[in-house]
C-alpha cells in the first residue's frame, strides 16, 4: 500500500479548502456577499453574452491615414522642388477609383526623373510612374497592408487603454478583417459615453501660426471664404457661442501628442475656467517644446486637437521644464476628458461605428441558466455513472470532480478570467474528461484484482500503470487549449482558459485528493480486501 505523508496531507486539504473559500463569492447572494471581507468581494467576471451589455463594431478609417501620408510626402516634396529649383504647374493629391495618388505637373518634362528620385526619396515605398511632363505616385499595395496592420493594432492599443482609463472593466477588444475592431464592454448599459470616447481621435499636434494671414471670424450658419496658401490651412476655433475664428496655421506639425507622459485637469490662473496641465517626455518633447518657445518666443502657436484648434496662445517664455497648459473654454467634464484622451494616447486614425447592440441583462440570465442546467445535469448524470459502476470508489471520484469544479471557479476569480458561454461549455467538458483518469485508473485496478493481485498491490499498481496514460491525455489537452488560446479570439479564448485550468486541476484531484481518500479508507480497514 502507497504511504501516505502528513505534509501531503496537509497541502492537499490546504489546496481544496482555499478552493473553497475563494469559490464560495461566486454562489452566494448580494446579501451575504457583502458581509464577506474584502479579500473575499471577487467574483467570476462574466462575459457579455451572460452579463449582458454593448457590443460596438468600429470601422478604422484607412483613407483618412492613407490621404494624410500623401499629404505629408506632399509638403516635403514641395520643399525639396523649390531647394533644387524645379518648377512645376501644381503638386497635389487627387482621388482615384479606389484610394488616391500624388501628382506633379512639371513645367519642363526633362525634370520628370529628378522629380521621381525626390518623391522616392522623401517615402522609398512609392511605386512612380510618368507621363508626359506629370509624375504620378501611389503608396504600393504591399506597404499599405503592413501599413494597415499596424495601424489597427496601434489602435486596438488605445482604444484598450483609453477604455481602461475609463474605468469599465473586461472589456473584449477583438480585430477582424481588415480595418474592423470590436469591443465587447459587460455591463455597459449605455454606451453612448464610451462610444462618443472611442470615436475621438485625440490627436494633439502643435503647429505655427501664420502671421501673413489673419483670422477670420464667422458666425454660425454663415458662408465664409477662406484665403487659400500652400503649406497654410485654417482651422476653426470655438471662442463663444455662436461664433466660430478660423485660426491660418501651417501645415506642417511642429510637435505632437505623442510626446505627452502626463495631463492632469488645472485652473487657468488668468481666467480661472479649468485648464489641461500636460507634461512632454523628457528625452524628445521636452528640448523640442525648449526649441519651438524660443523660436516662436512672442508669437502665436496653436494646439490643436482632431482638427479644431483649442487655444492659439503667445509664447511668453521659453519653456524648459517641459510643462504647457492647454486653455480654452472648457468645463470641467470637457477638460476632465481631454485630460483622460492625452492620457491614454491618441489614435493613429478616425474610427466609425458600423454596428452597436446591446445585450440585454435578462437574455444574459437566461444564457446563465441554461449553462446553469447543463452542467448540473452533467455532473449529476456521471455521478450516477460512477458511483454505480465504482460503488464507494465512484463516490470518492464525485467528491473529487466537486472540488474539482470548485477549485476552477476559485483559480478563474484569481486570474481575473471572464467566463463566456463557450466558457461554461467547457467546465461542462471538463467535468467528463476529469472523471476519465478516475476510471483508467479503477479498470487498471480491476486488471490487476482479477489476476489475483491482492487489494492493497492493486490499488498501487493501478495508479502506476495509469499514469503515464492519463499524463499524456491531459498535457495534450493542455496543448490544445494553448493553441486555441494563442490563435483564438473572444469566446474560443474563454473556451481554451477552462479547458486547460480543467485539465491541471483534474491532474491535482485525481493524483492528489482521490488517492488521498482511497489510501484514508484503506488505512481504515487495514488487511481487508476488497473488489470495485
Amino acid at each position: 500500500m502507497f504511504a501516505i505523508s502528513k505534509f501531503k496531507v496537509t497541502y492537499t486539504i490546504a489546496i481544496c479548502l482555499l478552493g473553497l473559500l475563494f469559490a464560495l463569492p461566486s454562489f452566494v447572494n448580494q446579501q451575504i456577499f457583502d458581509r464577506l471581507p474584502e479579500f473575499l468581494q471577487h467574483t467570476v467576471n462574466l462575459g457579455l453574452e451572460l452579463r449582458g451589455g454593448s457590443h460596438i463594431q468600429l470601422e478604422v478609417d484607412l483613407k483618412t491615414v492613407e490621404k494624410e501620408r500623401q499629404e505629408s510626402i506632399v509638403d516635403e516634396a514641395r520643399k525639396e522642388l523649390r531647394k533644387q529649383n524645379i518648377k512645376y504647374n501644381k503638386i497635389s493629391v487627387l482621388s482615384v477609383n479606389n484610394g488616391s495618388s500624388i501628382v506633379v505637373s512639371l513645367k519642363n518634362q526633362e525634370d520628370t526623373q529628378a522629380v521621381s528620385k525626390i518623391l522616392l526619396k522623401v517615402e522609398k515605398e512609392l511605386v512612380i510612374t510618368v507621363n508626359g511632363n506629370e509624375v504620378n505616385a501611389v503608396i504600393s499595395e504591399s506597404f499599405m497592408d503592413e501599413f494597415a496592420r499596424r495601424v489597427v493594432g496601434e489602435s486596438i492599443e488605445v482604444i484598450r487603454h483609453r477604455i481602461d482609463e475609463s474605468g469599465t472593466k473586461e472589456p473584449t477588444i477583438l480585430r477582424q478583417g481588415r480595418d474592423r475592431i470590436v469591443v465587447q464592454l459587460p455591463g455597459v448599459e449605455d454606451p453612448g459615453e464610451v462610444k462618443r470616447l472611442l470615436g475621438k481621435t485625440a490627436l494633439l499636434t502643435f503647429h505655427a501660426v501664420d502671421e501673413e494671414m489673419e483670422s477670420i471670424p464667422s458666425k454660425e450658419g454663415e458662408k465664409v471664404n477662406l484665403p487659400s496658401k500652400p503649406g497654410v490651412m485654417y482651422l476653426p476655433e470655438s471662442r463663444s457661442k455662436g461664433v466660430t475664428v478660423y485660426v491660418p496655421v501651417k501645415k506642417q506639425h511642429a510637435l505632437t501628442g505623442k510626446s505627452v507622459v502626463d495631463a492632469q485637469v488645472s485652473m487657468d490662473g488668468r481666467m480661472g475656467l479649468p485648464a489641461v496641465s500636460i507634461k512632454f517626455d523628457s528625452i524628445d518633447g521636452t528640448r523640442k517644446m525648449a526649441e519651438l518657445s524660443a523660436k516662436y518666443l512672442h508669437k502665436q502657436f496653436a494646439m490643436v486637437l482632431d482638427g479644431v484648434v483649442l487655444s492659439a496662445p503667445v509664447f511668453q517664455a521659453v519653456l524648459n521644464d517641459g510643462n504647457a497648459q492647454i486653455t480654452g473654454n472648457f468645463t470641467i467634464e470637457e477638460a476632465t476628458q481631454l485630460a483622460l484622451l492625452l492620457r491614454a494616447g491618441s489614435l493613429p486614425a478616425p474610427l466609425n461605428v458600423v454596428e452597436e447592440r446591446n445585450v440585454g441583462p435578462s437574455l444574459g440570465a437566461d444564457s446563465i441558466t441554461s449553462g446553469k442546467n447543463a452542467t448540473i445535469c452533467a455532473f449529476i448524470l456521471v455521478a450516477f455513472f460512477m458511483i454505480a459502476s465504482y460503488g464507494k470508489f465512484g463516490g470518492f471520484a464525485v467528491a473529487s470532480l466537486f472540488t474539482n469544479i470548485m477549485l476552477l471557479f476559485a483559480f478563474l476569480t484569481l486570474l481575473g478570467a471572464t467566463l463566456t458561454l463557450p466558457g461554461i461549455a467547457g467546465i461542462t467538458l471538463t467535468i467528463g474528461m476529469a472523471v476519465d483518469s478516475n476510471v483508467l485508473i479503477y479498470e487498471r485496478i480491476r486488471e490487476e484484482i482479477r489476476q489475483g493481485i491482492r487489494s492493497a498491490m492493486a490499488v498501487a499498481q493501478g495508479y502506476k500503470m495509469a499514469m503515464i496514460t492519463i499524463l499524456d491525455s491531459n498535457i495534450t489537452t493542455i496543448v490544445g487549449a494553448i493553441v486555441l488560446y494563442e490563435f483564438g479570439s473572444g469566446p474560443i479564448r474563454g473556451f481554451a482558459v477552462t479547458l486547460a485550468l480543467g485539465s491541471i486541476i483534474s491532474l491535482f484531484t485525481t493524483f492528489s485528493l482521490t488517492k488521498l481518500m482511497i489510501a484514508l479508507w484503506m488505512r481504515r480497514h487495514k488487511g481487508k480486501e476488497f473488489v470495485i
